[in-house]
């Protein structure tokens, strides 16, 4: 699949990564700047993501970031700066018609995953389409969505598989849904971020377990996934935005490292 300048592949890993969502220009900057150095260098095809509206956020006074206008207009320069693919959010139908000038990726966050309308349109663009799996989806559930993309002649269709709803405030990682999803024909990425959230529950905003992002995603890649997905900031503790969760771009290298590794001897076992 051709994702802006690069290509992505089966059997052979690549990486979306950036923070939760646009603080300012500095911070995504700083990220996309040290992201590329990293990957560059790891030799991995790399997809920038951030978003430039959170909407679905736990509270009227969550941040969501600088909205459409100013968000896109950042991430232009971004593109343009470090010569990367860029991917975002996008919450309905209008959206999409402005979005998609500059995106390279369409990303379906998971509350919005089975929106038809939404679905659809972002299939007529022809663009790579990322969607966010539902918390309340069980993997073959996918098959609708897939069908919903393949229904506009779109067949660049990237799953990721972001924890399942397990009572409340908590997400689980059913390691099946890898192959399950895998088999559909579609290009797998694991979001080891958003899976350790504890959503809601700081009760205004999610929390989050990011100690165990390394082993959830040790797993992911043992199991056979196409792509990874991660949170990544300068100063986790001090976002704006999901902080609990992310990862410190200080960090960041020697954990894709280590799972590079793990997907060059495992690979052959898919």
């Amino acid at each position: 699949m051709i994702v802006g300048n690069i290509e992505i592949k089966k059997n052979e890993i690549f990486l979306i990564a950036g923070p939760c969502v646009i603080e300012s220009e500095e911070i995504v900057f700083k990220t996309a700047e040290r992201l590329t150095e990293i990957t560059q260098k790891l030799g991995i095809p790399f997809i920038f993501k951030s978003s430039y509206d959170k909407a679905n956020r736990s509270s009227i006074k969550s941040y969501r970031g600088p909205g459409i206008k100013k968000g896109l207009e950042i991430l232009n320069k971004l593109k343009e700066t470090f010569n990367v693919p860029i991917i975002s959010d996008v919450h309905s139908v209008e959206e999409i018609e402005i979005a998609k000038e500059l995106l390279d990726v369409i990303q379906i966050p998971a509350f919005l995953c089975r929106q038809t309308d939404l679905i659809v349109e972002a299939g007529r663009t022809g663009k790579p389409i990322n969607v966010k799996k539902g918390q309340f989806l069980a993997p073959w559930d996918l098959k609708n969505i897939i069908e919903k993309i393949k229904s506009t002649s779109n067949e660049k269709i990237i799953i990721t598989e972001r924890g399942t709803s397990f009572g409340y405030n908590n997400l689980v990682v059913d390691f099946r849904s890898f192959p399950i999803i895998r088999s559909m024909g579609v290009f797998v990425v694991f979001d080891a971020t958003h899976s350790v959230q504890l959503p809601g529950g700081a009760q205004v905003c999610s929390s989050g377990q990011r100690e165990f992002v390394p082993y959830l995603s040790r797993a992911a890649v043992a199991c056979g996934v196409d792509g990874l997905f991660f949170e990544v900031h300068p100063e986790p503790d001090k976002a704006l935005c999901d902080g609990a969760n992310m990862i410190s771009l200080k960090d960041f290298q020697s954990l894709l490292q280590s799972l590079i590794e793990i997907y060059k001897v495992a690979k052959v076992f898919h």
